[in-house]
């Protein structure tokens, strides 16, 4: 099937993507418009300390207009390669850095309106080693035992796509990474 994108337009910049106002021809010929987030890409952060524990953020989530219970991710720079990314942000908001990381898988996050592609670590070998948060930033740190967290999920009691998909890209290694230390 062939898509072609007539024309595009900004219609909005942001701070961490911009708004675009497609014209698109569709299969039949028709022209239809659709709006696009264009953004960088991010990375999500299984983060597991040596106690066996998962550990998350709770922060304010403007679409969701409350707190959730999340994983800790964030957005690519400009050119940044998501393992650097990931580097910096579990420094800045668990405080934490990784002696391992290992990048588990990607996925789009919300292809039918965004862009945005995804990139999952898991993070083993835990030192204390902090970055400044950035200042728009409030969390609060949580670990949770692997059980505990998985149960959370399963039951609907974490709400943020991106942390049920990074577990479950995580379960299998995480899984291995319990009886290896048994």
């Amino acid at each position: 099937m062939a898509f072609d994108i007539k024309d595009r337009n900004i219609i909005f910049t942001g701070r961490a993507f911009q708004v675009n106002l497609l014209q698109m021809q569709l299969p039949n010929g028709k022209i239809r418009q659709y709006e696009l987030i264009d953004h960088p890409g991010a990375v999500t952060i299984v983060p597991v300390d040596n106690e066996g524990n998962i550990l998350f953020v709770t922060q304010f989530r403007v679409g969701a207009g409350k707190s959730l219970l999340e994983l800790p991710a964030g957005t690519l720079g400009k050119g940044e390669e998501p393992f650097h990314c990931a580097s910096r942000e579990i420094r800045e908001e668990t405080g934490m850095a990784a002696g391992e990381m290992k990048e588990l898988g990607s996925f789009y996050l919300a292809p039918g309106y965004s862009s945005e592609y995804m990139h999952i670590f898991l993070a083993t070998k835990l030192t204390h080693d902090p970055l400044p948060e950035d200042e728009d930033e409030f969390l609060e740190l949580t670990a949770l035992p692997v059980e505990k967290a998985y149960q959370m999920a399963t039951a609907g009691e974490i709400n943020d796509g991106k942390t049920l998909a990074a577990l479950l890209l995580a379960q299998p290694y995480i899984h291995d990474m319990k009886h290896d230390n048994r």
